[in-house]
This record gives C-alpha cells, sequence and structure tokens, in this order.
C-alpha cells in the first residue's frame, strides 16, 4: 500500500493550542488512512511534523481539509511527496532532521511537545534588529530562493504539480517548469486492482511519465509501475494517476512516481543524465 509523505512547520507567531488540535486531530482528518507514522522535529526557530501516511488512494480533499486547519493555526503545510528528491531531502535534512518518532496512536503525546515547543517561542522577547552599516557595502545579486519556503506564515506550499500529458518540447529546450522532461518510447506495464497493461511511455521526468492508453484508472488512484529502460535496468515501484486525458487516439494517464527508494532514484537520475547527454 503506497505512502504518502506530508509535513507542517509553525514558528513562534502560530497558535501553540490549535497546532496541538491539528496533530492531535489527525486520525479524524484523514479517516482513510491505513496507518500513521509521526516525527516532531524542534529548531530554534520553529516546530516541525512529517505524517507518513499509508493509504490506498490519495485522500485529495482530505489533505486539503488537512492543509487549510495548518494555515489557520499560522503554520505551512509541504505535500512532501510532490517535491523532487532533491528537494524532499534538503527539506527534511534542514527542518524535520533528528526528531522524535511517535506512532499514529500516540497523537496526544506529540501534540503536547509540539504545543510546550510552541508556546516557549512565542515567549521568547523579540529580538533587536542588527545595527545599520555605517557605509553601505557594494550591491551583490540577491541570492536564489529556498527550494521550500518553510516560514511560518500560514501558507501552503506546493511543488507545481507536472501535467505529464502536455507533450514536450520537440526542441528539447529548457522550460519554466520544475521537471525537464524529455520524449521516449519505453517500454512499460502497469498495475492495478483490476487490470495489468503492456503500453508505451511517451515522455518521462524525474517526476513521472505519460503513458497513452486506452486503460485509464481514475485520479488519484494508486498503480505499479514496472518501466524498461534502454540499458536493461528497469523502474519499479507505485506510482499516483495526476491527470487523465479522455481522448479517442491521444489519451491516456499521467503518473507521478511515489517512490522514495533511494535505489529507484538513482536508477531514474541516471537514466535522465543520459537524456540530458544525448540532446546536448
Amino acid at each position: 500500500m503506497p505512502v504518502f509523505g506530508l509535513a507542517a512547520v509553525w514558528g513562534g507567531a502560530a497558535s501553540p493550542e490549535k497546532a496541538a488540535a491539528v496533530v492531535e486531530g489527525l486520525g479524524s482528518l484523514l479517516p482513510s488512512a491505513q496507518s500513521m507514522q509521526l516525527m516532531v522535529a524542534f529548531r530554534d526557530e520553529a516546530g516541525a511534523l512529517e505524517v507518513k501516511v499509508e493509504v490506498p488512494g490519495y485522500p485529495r480533499a482530505a489533505v486539503e481539509r488537512l492543509g487549510e486547519e495548518v494555515r489557520k493555526s499560522g503554520g505551512t503545510f509541504v505535500e512532501l511527496w510532490r517535491l523532487p528528491k532533491a528537494e524532499r531531502d534538503a527539506l527534511r535534512s534542514r527542518t524535520l532532521a533528528g526528531g522524535t518518532p511517535f506512532a499514529g496512536n500516540e497523537r496526544e503525546q506529540a501534540a503536547q511537545e509540539l504545543r510546550q515547543h510552541l508556546e516557549a517561542l512565542s515567549a521568547r522577547p523579540p529580538q533587536p534588529a542588527a545595527p545599520a552599516p555605517a557605509s553601505a557595502p557594494p550591491a551583490e545579486a540577491p541570492p536564489a530562493p529556498p527550494p521550500a519556503p518553510l516560514a511560518s506564515t500560514g501558507e501552503s506550499y506546493r511543488a507545481p504539480e507536472a501535467d505529464p500529458s502536455e507533450a514536450p518540447s520537440s526542441s528539447g529546450d529548457e522550460t519554466p517548469r520544475r521537471a525537464r522532461r524529455f520524449a521516449v518510447k519505453l517500454e512499460m506495464e502497469f498495475r492495478t486492482e483490476l487490470d495489468f497493461v503492456r503500453e508505451h511511455a511517451l515522455n518521462i521526468s524525474n517526476g513521472g511519465l505519460f503513458v497513452r492508453t486506452a486503460h485509464r484508472p481514475p485520479q488519484d488512484s494508486v498503480v505499479t509501475v514496472d518501466v524498461k529502460l534502454p540499458n536493461g535496468q528497469r523502474l519499479q515501484g507505485e506510482a499516483l494517476v495526476v491527470h487523465v486525458v479522455d481522448a479517442p487516439y491521444t489519451g491516456g494517464v499521467g503518473l507521478a512516481f511515489l517512490s522514495d527508494d533511494a535505489t529507484f532514484s538513482a536508477t531514474l537520475d541516471g537514466y535522465l543524465a543520459s537524456l540530458v547527454g544525448e540532446k546536448a
């Protein structure tokens, strides 16, 4: 059964009571969860929560309600599974590393520890502003923005959702999209509870792929994929149906990879790097 990663971050301006209520209420906010694992991490400037939820399909409406509750409490909500692996790993290293694990039935204890930390943050006196320098230093280029804005502003962060059904540029030029896609024709299989289908993937990125097929599982369902790469390696794991194109001859499904496995990521990254070399 697939596991989806979700996270929330609260700073000193957040409501400790409301943040704790979000954690305590995870069972009712995510009623279709078969199981969940919690990780609570504390930083000098924030408290963070990661939830790994095991569900048969993606509970989109429930996740949106959870995100809204996090925002109401003054936190920032992140759907971790949507992030490219490099960004997801960086976020975990920067914000969630060294946390305390809790089982799904230990939500009350996790909520209590989070509340105490946020109360301590909110009780701190404001830090004095740094004095302005006597003379302004030479202007420098502004730093690049972080991949995932996690200041506790009451906002929700979601990585731009790729549309795997959109045909890639025939020129191979870079686009503003997060994940560069490549036109391919890869043999693959995908399985649902009812169907076993052999097809060809028509484009691929580090986030997922598009399959032209008459067998179109519904959006938010999970399929098992097995993609045969030209070098003989295989990409095997679970994927989420994020887009369905109902057209007689060009229709199919866009699939987002769910695997958090290091071997899967290394195999995919190596194959995409070879495609970049071909396009150079």
